[in-house]
């Protein structure tokens, strides 16, 4: 396990970072470090029932991502039904959700997501640009800890695949890009939530995020 030193002199929590071969993990755990946490990045079932809260960040592919988190499936489910925050970021964040239309592809068997938030990410198809990127504005749509300061403020996206929720009261927060997708979701009992963006790379709008994420895990 590779453990990080913590930015500030008394982290008041500690945060797993999943190392599954996909993911910005040194820009995601120096953004928690500055929030105040003490961070290890590591693919070690132990290590994520000691942490006070888990992040599962990704960059790249649903496929992908699925099947390289296979070995630990189970174990970040284990996390979700022990009740610790558990934080995807951008891939990570479809992830958690039942499918993606992005693992459909012929010839190949569907791939199934985490099912913590139910639901499919779509491909953007109303003459959108894909992917989405760049900076754009955030509209809390319902309370969560993890918005707590950031109504109407950017962030930055990098995607061409949006969450489509089953149930609409999963969307925390949405932003308009052609249409209104949700870039903030999250589980019935709120433990377990993704970003779309990436608040490692949102300037000040990511790190109270990230404040806001630690912060929950402080509270376990």
């Amino acid at each position: 396990m590779n453990t990080t030193t913590p930015a500030t002199d008394e982290p008041i929590a500690s945060v797993v970072v999943v190392d599954y071969g996909l993911g910005n993990l040194r820009s995601v755990t120096r953004g928690l470090e500055r929030a105040g946490a003490a961070v290890a990045i590591t693919d070690d079932p132990d290590a994520f029932a000691d942490a006070d809260g888990v992040v599962l960040p990704g960059v790249g592919a649903f496929r992908e991502g699925v099947e390289n988190a296979a070995p630990i499936r189970e174990d970040l489910l284990a996390v979700a039904e022990r009740d610790q925050p558990l934080f995807g970021i951008c891939l990570g964040m479809q992830m958690l959700l039942t499918a993606s239309e992005e693992g459909e592809t012929d010839g190949e068997a569907a791939v199934e997501g985490l099912d913590l938030v139910p639901g499919t990410n779509v491909r953007f198809d109303e003459g959108q640009k894909v992917p989405h990127m760049g900076w754009n504005e955030l509209s809390v749509e319902r309370e969560h800890p993890l918005v707590a300061g950031v109504e109407g403020e950017y962030a930055y996206f990098v995607h061409s695949y949006y969450a489509r929720p089953d149930d609409g009261d999963a969307t925390v927060a949405t932003t308009d890009y052609g249409r209104a997708f949700p870039s903030v979701v999250a589980s019935e009992d709120g433990t377990v939530f993704g970003t779309q963006f990436h608040p490692e790379k949102s300037g000040e709008t990511g790190l109270q995020i990230l404040r806001n994420f630690v912060n929950l895990c402080a509270q376990r």
